[in-house]
């Protein structure tokens, strides 16, 4: 297969079948570190030729609110979740498809799809076919419910398994019911487990007497459940359940966001200590009685406190206090939106951001890879693929097909570089 010089993980091919979020930042990272990851696509996963131009409007998904003439490769998240990959359209649901989709197996080293259990066993591509065609192959699967229970053909989505995990729960203020996240958290925290569970099962292979593989469950909803550990001891240990906590600590006093001179501008803030509580009172230029509350004080008097802390904050320029608190021992972090993040000047001056150039899109700034590794560092070496880009590349450069091949196959819909009509 194709190696790229330099990534920790040159050398490892990795064919993804993966969509939406979960899977495609899994194979993402493992690209970033130097993986040949080819995308297996379906000629209709992007969407159809033709996008409203509502839907445009109404998704910000497309550079300039422009659909231009190829939509199917503007889109921005794919753009974004896609960087050094190569694209392969073929419809496995035909015995052409899967029969080249076997060929690549054999060639490859992981195979990673987040379909419902059922998908690859009814494609006649489950684990136990892939292992007869490729012994060393490492298969991560990526069900929401995993392979096995009483759920485990439900349809799930990161918006959804987040509340079933949980922890929409531990959200929401005190007067309130649970509140959802704004963000599909499911997907992100998948990726993380997915991108380590295949380099565990690449080392277990490479340590393994005869270098066989082996598949990998990774249920979604049990991935989110580290993020309820609290309740979960509280529930074995019997104690009564809590009200939503809002921007609350349980143990520490104050907590919140707080408002900032501007529109829609604030500062959280927690106060973890009696001296720090002593430096704010002295900064935000407070009576003297209150930097004597103690913690329970500060714990029973807390709405009154908030609206202290509030009126010093609100005259104040969010960064600028952001800083003065910071040099003063207490934890005080602005509440960014994307722009202030993309215009971070820390972040910008640790290169965080990959600048890459898209032959459709343009030229846009994307989130790096954070693993910053000395000797094999992160690369970004081509920017999301488009539709099929390298069917002639991997087909005839690979798997040796000829042009008259690649004609039938395009003839016949197995393979396309643009979506049907």
């Amino acid at each position: 297969m194709t190696e790229f010089a330099g990534g920790a993980l040159t050398g490892v091919t990795v064919l993804d079948l993966t969509r939406v979020w979960a899977g495609p930042l899994a194979t993402r990272i493992l690209g970033d570190l130097g993986a040949d990851v080819i995308k297996i696509e379906a000629i209709w996963s992007r969407g159809p030729q033709a996008v409203p131009e509502a839907d445009v409007r109404v998704s910000g998904r497309y550079p300039g609110n422009l659909a231009g003439t190829r939509p199917w490769n503007r889109e921005g998240m794919f753009n974004k979740l896609n960087r050094n990959k190569r694209s392969l359209t073929l419809q496995l649901d035909t015995p052409e498809g899967k029969a080249l989709f076997e060929r690549l197996v054999v060639e490859a080293d992981v195979v990673i799809e987040n379909y419902t259990p059922r998908v690859m066993p009814q494609l006649g591509l489950g684990y136990e076919r892939l292992r007869e065609l490729n012994p060393a192959i490492v298969y991560l699967a990526m069900p929401g419910y995993g392979w096995t229970g009483p759920s485990r053909d439900f349809a799930a989505l990161g918006t959804t398994l987040e509340p079933e995990a949980g922890l929409s729960s531990l959200m929401g203020y005190r007067d309130t019911g649970p509140y959802k996240s704004g963000v599909a958290w499911a997907d992100p925290v998948a990726a993380m487990h997915g991108a380590a569970a295949v380099l565990i099962g690449i080392i277990d292979r490479e340590a393994h007497p005869q270098r066989l593989g082996q598949a990998i469950e990774l249920a979604q909803l049990e991935g989110m459940i580290c993020f309820i550990g609290p309740r979960v001891m509280d529930v074995q240990l019997h104690a009564p359940a809590r009200e939503g906590p809002g921007n609350r600590h349980p143990y520490y006093a104050p907590q919140g966001c707080y408002p900032c001179a501007g529109d829609d501008r604030w500062l959280a803030i927690t106060v973890t200590s009696d001296a720090e509580w002593v430096a704010l009172c002295r900064l935000a230029g407070f009576d003297q009685w209150l930097a004597y509350l103690t913690l329970d004080q500060r714990l029973t008097r807390h709405d009154e406190i908030d609206a202290i802390v509030a009126t010093w904050t609100v005259t104040q320029l969010r960064d600028d206090i952001e800083i003065l608190l910071q040099d003063h021992g207490v934890a005080a972090c602005s509440v960014n939106d994307a722009r202030d993040i993309v215009e971070n000047a820390h972040l910008v001056s640790r290169h965080f951001f990959a600048e890459i150039e898209h032959p459709e899109a343009g030229r846009h700034r994307f989130p790096g890879l954070p693993i910053q590794i000395s000797a094999t560092p992160a690369a970004y070496r081509r920017p999301a693929p488009g539709l099929g880009e390298h069917n002639r590349e991997i087909l005839v450069g690979l798997l040796g097909l000829t042009d008259d091949d690649l004609a039938r196959l395009t003839e016949t819909k197995v393979i396309a570089e643009a979506p049907p009509n």
